[in-house]
Formats: structure tokens, sequence, C-alpha cells
């Protein structure tokens, strides 16, 4: 089977994107693992499948790197935004579904891309940490400074041990005028160079901590600098979008 695709990334987080509207290629867990792993295929974070949609511009089903589905991705769904656009599925203002709902998606000029998020009624604060799901589960720590040695082995037991289906993990950074933020991806099982339900997490933990009102909060990832807007209104946080680059790389063809 020959498998067309392209490749997007969305500040270092790196998917591969295929058309799948007619419903032609088979793509079952093992072929998108094999597609995504680094060194031995394409190599990405995760893969993306635009599907038919009845009510909306399109369907966005995301994978996992490990070929499982995955839960909603900011950095992902800002990707499969920019495909639409420059394949004339939709004008630069969209509406599509995930597996989350619906989303928007707004291109605001070359390159970047706002997404909306869905609204977060739950904050879970613990000891030294938070709790959020955006689309996706989050553990949020504020620290002081990262051990990079010792960052990815605490994560790592941390995703595997928390709840029940793992989570991802974030470590956050106050910096004058904004976060900084490592994240640990599920489904990855690796550090990603940004995540964008995680930075949305990190906005979202900052704001209930520090009684912030609405946004943006500026948040500096390993890949790119990213922004979250939310209104807060009586303990619910709305009107959440996500701001950052979502860039094309290449297209190509692989046989399977």
């Amino acid at each position: 089977m020959t498998i067309h695709f392209e490749k997007y990334h969305g500040a270092g987080n790196d998917f591969i994107i295929i058309d799948n509207r007619g419903s032609k290629t088979s793509l079952t867990a093992t072929r998108i693992e094999k597609i995504c792993k680094r060194h031995f295929g394409v190599g990405a974070d995760g893969a993306i499948e635009i599907k038919q949609s009845v009510d909306t511009d399109f369907y966005m089903h995301y994978y996992n790197a490990n070929g499982k589905e995955g839960t909603m991705c900011g950095n992902g769904g800002r990707c499969a935004a920019v495909f639409a656009y420059r394949h004339n599925i939709s004008g630069p203002k969209m509406k599509f579904e995930t597996i989350d709902g619906l989303h928007y998606a707004d291109i605001i000029k070359e390159n970047i891309v706002q997404l909306s998020m869905h609204d977060v009624d739950s904050i879970f604060q613990k000891e030294d940490h938070y709790f959020i799901d955006t689309g996706s589960p989050h553990y949020i720590k504020f620290v002081n400074e990262i051990n990079e040695q010792l960052f990815i082995p605490e994560a790592k037991k941390i995703r595997r041990n928390y709840r029940e289906g793992g989570t991802n993990v974030d470590y956050v950074m106050e910096e004058k005028n904004h976060l900084k933020i490592r994240t640990f991806e599920r489904g990855v099982e690796a550090e990603t160079l940004a995540c964008g339900t995680g930075i949305t997490a990190a906005a979202l933990a900052l704001a209930y901590r520090d009684n912030l009102k609405q946004g943006p909060v500026n948040i500096e990832a390993l890949g790119g600098y990213l922004k979250v807007y939310f209104v807060e209104e009586n303990n619910i946080f709305k009107n959440i979008w996500l701001e950052g680059p979502a860039e094309y790389v290449f297209k190509g063809q692989l046989q399977l």
C-alpha cells in the first residue's frame, strides 16, 4: 500500500497528516506506529487522519506515536487547521470535530493559528502539583529549576503510576514575564518539544493559583513560544484559545 502524507510541526511537536476523507487508506495501529517511528519510518510525535465530516469542515482523528488513538492534541489541532487551509478544505476560519467534540481554528497570519479549547471547570490542587484535564490529562508541577538528570526518570514514574490510564507530566518554571515548560507525553513516552494541552493546563494552573481572571499567559516550550487566552467566571475557565505556530515541513509517500 502507498500512503501519501505531509509532515507539520507546532513549536517542534511534529505530526504526519494523512488526508483520508475518502477512507481509502487502512490506518491500522501497526502501520501508524511504523510511520511515526524515528530512524525507521518518517518519524513523528503522532499522526493525524483527516476524515470527512457532515456538519463541520473535517474530522481530526489523532493517534499517538505508539499507534493508539489519542485524546485531544492542541499542537496537532493547529497543524490540522493549516493542512485544511492549504488544501482548500476550509477557509482561514474553520470548525472541526475531534474525539472531545467541536473546535474552532483561526489562521490569524502565516503559520500562526489560534485554536479554541474546551471550558475547564475542575482543577485539582494537591500538595505540590495540580491536575487538569484540558482534553488530555496533565500533572502540573511548578519548580524553581529542572534537574536534567532527574526529570525524565521522575516523569516516567508519575506518568505510569499517578492515575489509571496514566497522565502527561509537565514541569513549569516561572520567569519574569512568562512561563517555561517541559513536558513528558504519554503515548510518545518521551519528552516532546511542546505540548498544546499541557501548555494550556500550565496557564490555567497559574491562573487558578494566582487568581488571574483573564489571559494571555505567555509560555516558552523547548520548541517555541505560545500564548493561552482565557476568561475566568465563577471558577470556570471559558473562551480558552491556544495561539502558536503551525508549519508545513514536507510531503512524501511511503510503501507499507
